[in-house]
């Protein structure tokens, strides 16, 4: 059952004969061939992420949803987003925030990557280099000289500093090994271009330590759509227990944690496969032929179908988990309609349980209802008419009561077989760049956009800079709106606890620790109460016995700190603990050990974790002097 995409994402006519201006005026720019910082103008690096449960939460242990789209090209020929040509870069991302989307996911080649790490970055194709300067589209893409324009990893580069400007978060995606506009047919993630397994991983790392220290690029979603056909044997991607190639789980596996080892506050995006052999019985192997089922009471195909990239049924036996341990990874599927193509789900009058019973559950919808993990629905849409509609509607809804996370195929105008949100773009000098939305489509889609309940403020990602003209911080959302109206999740829950008003600025580099997390990032963990017990009757009229350990006219004894800095009281001192510090300075009612959370501080906990000046009230020096312990640069406590 193939996922079909009809049209090749090629060039309109008039895109093809598209030009950037570049303008005179231009600040010069030269490459970075070295994965070192990339600059922002928010340095705090506060916004990673981290999955607890089906749930994904800032460090403040508040909850967040992804919400978003995709804009393509690093992928294709042209080396850069699409429109590019025709569009002001500024023009586009401020109406993206302005319309409420947090994210963006860029599809791009390892090629093209591997371009960057080699020193030598592709050129962007869609830049003339006699381009005429009267236009003055995108003047920030083009040399000093006013004609000659940027290389494709300065592209990249300044649309991360864009993104920040506006709120707006970002995540790749590896759409194929090679650049090509049709790339996405191909099945595996090597074999294409000199790309082997171990390049693809290698150009990973390095962007994963290039962009270490800008939270703009939150995640890496590691390949589009891994597919093929069991019968297709090695050239099909599967997903079992064994260290074949083409074993997407061990490879994925593989790539996660030498990603994290680098970066283990980046989220990690998995998407699953198209075949799995959920039908087989004893004997069957991958790549053997299929079987032809033609009566009921016959030997079942080994082989289950799915959308490319939306098979996750052998996920259940053989899920991701890297050494670092499960806290930083997202399972992403895709899911289409019947204009994509009619899946046999599609042959009734299908409803939410229908699509649940057929397909949803069993494949990916299990991951979530069953906690296992966040998801990330990375790509859905397709055109605004009939049984495509419902099921888009359908879709939406399932999200939204579920908190799924997604980002919607696409903006681009140029997907033949989904259309976009975008039906045209046009750049004027003097008035900039005017943008057609298709607004039917964008308004079945709004609905499925983080935003208050009543106010219809959208919600960005970071912590200090708004999203957007109508858009809130994590900050003014957990401060002004969480307790009042709260947002369109949870059929408007409000948040439970105090007020998030201010985060801790984080310089310190990331922390890579060798203990293994769990799922779940604070263990919880019982301590016997501290409270004073009552004393039993007395046996003389001279001398009052006690029936506990402590004397009846003294206090139980204060716990003498187990470990400096190991506030979830595990044996060990990890980032975890810092995270939990200053869960508890934000959100006391939560984490603290009479608060609702189940992986609350004990206090014992509170006394490891006073860990900068020990006796003095918890601070957030306290959580930086983990994060400083972990990185050798002090010992604890810090202060006696």
């Amino acid at each position: 059952m193939n996922k079909i995409k009809n049209a090749v994402w090629a060039l309109t006519s008039a895109a093809s004969l598209a030009v950037t201006s570049l303008a005179a005026s231009a600040v010069p720019l030269t490459s970075t061939q070295t994965p070192t910082a990339v600059a922002a103008v928010d340095d705090t690096n506060d916004d990673w992420l981290h999955a607890e449960g089906s749930r994904l939460y800032d460090m403040n242990g508040n909850e967040v949803w992804l919400t978003g789209a995709n804009w393509f090209g690093f992928n294709c020929s042209e080396n850069c987003p699409h429109y590019l040509w025709s569009a002001d870069a500024d023009d586009c991302l401020k109406e993206i925030a302005d319309r409420g989307i947090n994210i963006i996911r860029f599809p791009i080649a390892t090629e093209l990557i591997v371009s960057w790490m080699n020193g030598t970055p592709n050129k962007v194709s869609s830049f003339s280099a006699n381009a005429d300067p009267a236009y003055k589209i995108n003047a920030d893409f083009c040399q000093a000289d006013g004609k000659t324009p940027v290389d494709s990893m300065q592209v990249f580069d300044i649309m991360m500093k864009k993104c920040k400007k506006y709120g707006i978060k970002a995540f790749i995606d590896i759409h194929s090994p090679h650049t090509d506009n049709s790339g996405h047919n191909y099945n595996l993630w090597y074999g294409k271009a000199g790309v082997t397994t171990d390049v693809w991983i290698d150009s990973l790392v390095w962007l994963a330590d290039k962009y270490k220290n800008d939270d703009t690029l939150l995640a890496f979603d590691l390949k589009n759509e891994p597919h093929g056909k069991g019968q297709e044997g090695d050239a099909a991607a599967k997903w079992d227990g064994s260290k074949d190639e083409n074993n997407w789980a061990y490879a994925a596996t593989r790539c996660a944690e030498a990603i994290l080892d680098v970066n283990p506050n980046a989220l990690i995006l998995v998407e699953g496969v198209e075949q799995s052999m959920s039908g087989a019985v004893e004997g069957d192997y991958w790549g053997m032929p299929d079987r032809v089922v033609m009566h009921e009471g016959d030997t079942p195909s080994p082989y289950i179908g799915a959308w490319w990239g939306g098979n996750f049924r052998g996920a259940r036996e053989y899920p991701i988990k890297p050494k670092q341990g499960t806290s930083q990874i997202v399972y992403s599927p895709h899911d289409y309609g019947p204009s994509v193509y009619a899946q046999t789900w599609f042959d009734k009058d299908f409803n939410e349980q229908t699509l649940l019973d057929d397909y949803w559950y069993d494949t990916w919808a299990y991951i979530n209802a069953e906690d296992i993990a966040p998801e990330l629905i990375g790509e859905w849409g397709g055109h605004m008419e009939g049984d495509n509609l419902k099921w888009m509607t359908l879709l939406r809804d399932y999200m939204i009561k579920h908190h799924i996370n997604h980002t919607f195929w696409c903006l681009n105008t140029n997907s033949g077989d989904t259309g976009g949100l975008w039906d045209s773009l046009g750049f004027t000098q003097n008035s900039g760049t005017t943008i057609t939305w298709n607004e039917s489509k964008y308004e079945m889609f709004e609905k499925a956009l983080w935003q208050t309940k009543t106010s219809g403020k959208y919600i960005g990602l970071d912590h200090q800079t708004p999203l957007g003209s109508n858009g809130l911080s994590l900050n003014e959302f957990y401060s002004s709106y969480a307790k009042t109206e709260g947002s369109n999740l949870d059929g408007g829950k409000t948040s439970n606890g105090n007020p998030i008003v201010t985060t801790t600025k984080v310089t310190t580099e990331p922390i890579v620790t060798t203990t293994t997390a769990t799922t779940t990032r604070i263990p919880t963990q019982t301590y016997p109460t501290t409270t004073k017990p009552e004393p039993s009757a007395t046996t003389t009229t001279t001398e009052i016995i006690p029936t506990t350990p402590y004397p009846t006219t003294t206090t139980p004894p204060t716990p003498e700190p187990t470990l400096y800095g190991d506030a979830d009281c595990d044996g060990s001192v990890k980032m975890n603990d810092a995270v939990l510090i200053m869960q508890v300075l934000s959100n006391a009612d939560r984490y603290s050990e009479e608060g609702s959370d189940k992986n609350r501080i004990t206090q014992l906990g509170m006394i490891n974790a006073d860990c900068y000046i020990p006796g003095t009230k918890l601070t957030p020096s306290d959580a930086l002097a983990v994060q400083e312990f972990l990185l050798q640069k002090v010992t604890l406590p810090v202060k006696q």
